[in-house]
């Protein structure tokens, strides 16, 4: 028989060895596909209900600044900017946005599940008792034997024991009461609680939505203007998702700071994601929201100078030491526990200023 009638082996090994190289080559290219699309979950817990001023976490999901980043963003409404805290903690998030002072208390008494701040939004102490135009309750220690109601989970009401130490208030003397947020205003303007715990803007809203005029039928005692500047809203993640997803961490740090300062340039757009959620919001009632929010919540100073997103460490420190000191906690964290600003853009990447869209 004619040898050429017979397969050549080293022809026929090198078509198998090709073949199979192909097919690995393609496997692989498949998987490094699929890596490449991967998504990192991360389910963020708000502070409160939809709204106006939560407008830059909708754009950075809407416009797939977390999906470039390699993030799979779930966004769930909140009960009270100190309900996400615990949340976090409980392992249910991921991440949270809610009143920084909360997260203290945690980190003083369980350092170990405390979550870390990593981008600070409420920069300017949003914190009030309220009283109708017409009170008698005039200074902080006017509250001394008269009922005083907030929300069970109210940042004002949580730090109440601070405010009336450092404002020099007999809290044992002051009758505190709760109820649903949505009955806040109704019982203040019927008499049934003397003043209300909540945010200048929150409670300023609700009432108007009552047909009343803040400026006009209410006044404020800020906690601010009573020695108690401190931090509020802040952006944090679990201390184990920082640990084993710094990269995640890093990045939605940086979509967000993306979508803060689009919104921050066109207001209107960013209402316009608010709505895609929630189509049954008045669309004037939450630009003006967010306009306030800016005005009275994000405009410290102190942003001119380190930009938003970052705290300034003496003013933290100071912050810290009054809510442990008020609330007699076991422990004082240091700044490096309750805020890492390790995942912040380049300080030229961020705002230096929030009141662009009011000019």
């Amino acid at each position: 028989m004619p040898l050429s009638l017979f397969p050549r082996p080293r022809r026929f090994l090198g078509f198998r060895a090709f073949h199979v190289f192909r097919t690995l080559a393609a496997a692989g290219l498949a998987l490094a596909a699929a890596c490449a699309t991967a998504q990192v979950p991360v389910k963020l817990v708000l502070n409160w209900k939809y709204e106006g001023p939560q407008a830059w976490f909708f754009v950075a999901q809407d416009k797939g600044y977390f999906k470039a980043e390699g993030l799979d963003v779930e966004i769930d409404q909140g009960e009270g900017s100190a309900a996400s805290i615990p949340k976090v903690a409980a392992g249910a998030y991921q991440a949270g946005f809610g009143d920084l002072n909360a997260l203290i208390d945690l980190a003083s008494k369980r350092p170990a599940d405390a979550p870390v701040a990593v981008y600070m939004l409420y920069n300017t102490p949003p914190f009030t008792l309220v009283v109708k135009q017409d009170s008698p309750i005039r200074s902080p220690r006017d509250l001394e034997g008269k009922t005083v109601g907030g929300p069970a989970n109210d940042g004002a009401l949580k730090l109440f024991p601070a405010f009336a130490k450092i404002a020099k208030v007999d809290a044992s003397k002051v009758n505190i009461t709760n109820m649903a947020p949505n009955l806040r205003e109704q019982m203040l303007t019927r008499g049934q609680i003397d003043a209300a715990f909540g945010y200048v803007t929150t409670v300023s809203f609700s009432a108007k939505a009552m047909g009343l005029d803040p400026a006009k039928d209410l006044r404020f005692i800020r906690y601010g203007d009573h020695g108690m500047d401190l931090y509020s809203n802040a952006v944090f993640f679990s201390r184990a998702f920082v640990k084993d997803n710094p990269k995640a961490v890093q990045g939605f740090v940086k979509a967000l700071n993306r979508a803060v300062k689009e919104v921050i340039a066109d207001p209107d757009m960013g209402i316009d994601h608010v709505m895609k959620r929630e189509p049954l919001l008045k669309r004037e009632v939450e630009k003006e929201k967010l306009f306030a929010t800016l005005r009275n919540d994000m405009s410290h100073p102190e942003v001119a100078r380190i930009g938003l997103g970052d705290v300034d460490d003496a003013r933290l420190k100071k912050g810290i030491d009054i809510v442990v000191d008020a609330n007699q906690l076991p422990r004082t964290p240091t700044p490096a526990e309750v805020f890492d600003r390790g995942f912040l853009p380049a300080r030229a990447d961020r705002p230096s200023r929030t009141l662009n869209a009011l000019n």
